[in-house]
């Protein structure tokens, strides 16, 4: 019998006080730097999940000398000093979209022939926006798959200097690939975003871990990159909580009437989805940021109109908020995350409406209209697609409903390993597993 996690309502309004797990984003973007930097690294804050695994794993096969002490969240990186050791390589990027983007950029940089794979749902994940880029400026990049999809094989003889286009409409990772990898190249590169971007903050974040590793970015209006190629200089850094993991403890709040109080991420974090704060704050929730620190307490009482492409990542999370809100949730902007690890609009829609809620699924979003008196939410097993905001999103629903039932929970592996005995401990009430 498949797995599955079955969330109680919560014994309670939900209080309490909890620290995410280290930053995906930022600890995959630290490695690639620390891994072309000059001389030593040591990561810590550093997240265990499957992504943060592959990304190590894929830098080794590319003949870095990585020490993970995943216990600890501590990590040692001898860098190669912008060069690539091995001279061919075939990378398992599973399911992680920035272990195949980055290292698709960074092979690039070697002497040789590497070939990038990944699960059958990354074959689907477009990437051919970034091999055009690669191949503008001299690299042979080719994808295997319709529709230009991993697999991905890279044939390089070395990243030329000058300027490459990326067009960022998909997904911001291929600009910020191109990006990390850039500092490295013969003279440094000039790259030109074209087009309508999406995530913007993660492309600020990926500048800001450059420049904290001493790349050097200029940025010329919008959408020019000028990127000097000095390389990186290898450091101690330490990294911040996770900011889209923290969404669901905020959400747990907004739903129950609670107070959760998160440490580690303030108003500078490096990550933009600290504004799903500001969107809860819009909905009726009391937030109070402090330097390293954010409160979200009452409920989400009234629905908005909101632009999420800047925080898409959050959008189930809110979508599963806005059922207990009085008044439609209408989210806009963010038709790229079809293209995530599931259709996250599309199966989203479907498995909202599994719960007994009204749902209507736009080409670029959804309206979520609350529960109400007459059809009330109900339980259900609900469908996770091996997509882990999925699986932690849908779960928010049963801290309110009850019995709501998780199928294929282990998903959230990919980010949050432990996420359910912290959803159970913060709500008052262990999730109960069954089967597998």
């Amino acid at each position: 019998m498949p797995a599955t996690i079955t969330i109680p309502a919560a014994a309670a309004p939900v209080t309490g006080t909890a620290r995410p797990p280290g930053s995906k984003s930022i600890t995959n973007r630290a490695l690639v730097c620390a891994a072309l930097a000059r001389g030593e690294s040591v990561l810590s804050g550093v997240l265990d999940s499957e992504d943060t695994r592959v990304m190590v794993a894929g830098l080794a096969a590319l003949g870095v000398h990585l020490r993970a002490d995943w216990p600890a969240g501590v990590v040692h990186v001898s860098g190669t000093d912008g060069s690539i050791p091995a001279a061919e390589a075939s990378i398992d990027c599973a399911a992680s979209g920035t272990t195949m983007r980055f290292l698709s950029a960074v092979c690039s940089l070697g002497h040789g022939s590497f070939r990038l794979d990944g699960t059958p749902r990354m074959r689907k994940r477009p990437i051919g926006d970034l091999l055009e880029a690669l191949r503008g400026v001299g690299v042979e990049a080719i994808a295997e798959s319709p529709g230009g999809c991993p697999p991905v094989v890279i044939r390089s003889h070395g990243l030329r200097g000058g300027r490459a286009v990326v067009r960022g409409a998909t997904s911001s990772q291929f600009a910020s690939g191109l990006a990390l990898a850039a500092p490295c190249a013969d003279g440094g590169l000039e790259i030109e975003l074209e087009g309508r971007l999406v995530s913007l903050p993660y492309l600020t974040m990926t500048r800001r871990v450059m420049e904290a590793f001493g790349g050097h970015c200029d940025v010329a209006g919008d959408c020019t990159w000028r990127i000097s190629g000095g390389g990186y200089r290898g450091r101690a850094y330490a990294i911040e909580p996770d900011a889209s993991a923290a969404s669901y403890f905020a959400a747990a709040a907004a739903i129950t009437d609670g107070r959760v109080r998160i440490e580690g991420l303030g108003r500078d974090s490096l990550q933009g989805d600290v504004a799903f704060c500001d969107a809860l704050a819009d909905m009726g929730c009391r937030v109070s940021w402090e330097p390293a620190a954010v409160t979200v307490a009452g409920r989400a009482a009234r629905g908005i109109d909101i632009d999420m492409n800047a925080i898409s990542d959050t959008v189930p999370t809110l979508a599963v908020v806005a059922l207990f809100a009085a008044g439609p949730t209408v989210i806009r902007n963010v038709a790229h995350i079809r293209d995530k690890e599931t259709d996250r609009i599309g199966d989203l829609v479907r498995e909202l409406r599994r719960l007994g809620a009204e749902v209507e699924e736009r080409p670029d979003g959804l309206t979520v209209w609350p529960q109400g008196a007459a059809v009330p939410l109900q339980p259900a097993r609900v469908r996770t697609y091996d997509d882990h905001r999925m699986a932690m999103s849908l779960a928010l629903a049963g801290l309110w409903v009850g019995d709501v039932e998780i199928e294929d929970p282990d998903c959230v592996g990919k980010t949050f390993p432990d996420y359910w005995t912290r959803l159970g401990e913060l709500a008052g009430r262990p999730v109960r597993r069954s089967g597998g």
